[in-house]
């Protein structure tokens, strides 16, 4: 039962941060659209503004490619763990492989 609600709290997490990494994409985006936009003569204010903006926006990309690199390691766990139990139960693998290949030929010829 632990390794349900472990594997459903990876998966959560995942997808919790996949929302997060696109999130910072589009506002990284738009960030860069409002600095283009801004580059002309300003006040005092605005120029201050447009500065703290771009820090933000390199933290933004600094934690935007943390988090894909991080995505990338736990799809290289996930294969990992995914290889072990297919080479430590081969037939049970084969035997699921052929009957999930069996169900999805059976679907499609359906009309």
């Amino acid at each position: 039962m632990e390794a349900d609600y472990e594997t459903q709290d990876n998966v959560t997490g995942a997808l919790a941060r996949e929302r997060v990494h696109e999130d910072l994409k589009v506002l990284i985006h738009d960030a860069e659209e409002l600095i283009k936009a801004t580059a002309g003569e300003m006040s005092e204010r605005a120029k201050t503004a447009r500065e703290r903006l771009s820090a933000g926006l390199e933290r933004a990309k600094v934690t935007c490619l943390d988090l894909q690199e991080r995505g990338m390691v736990q799809a290289k766990v996930a294969a990992a763990k995914a290889d072990t139990v297919i080479r430590d139960h081969p037939y049970e693998s084969l035997g699921i492989s052929f009957g999930l290949g069996l169900l999805i030929g059976v679907l499609v010829t359906r009309r």
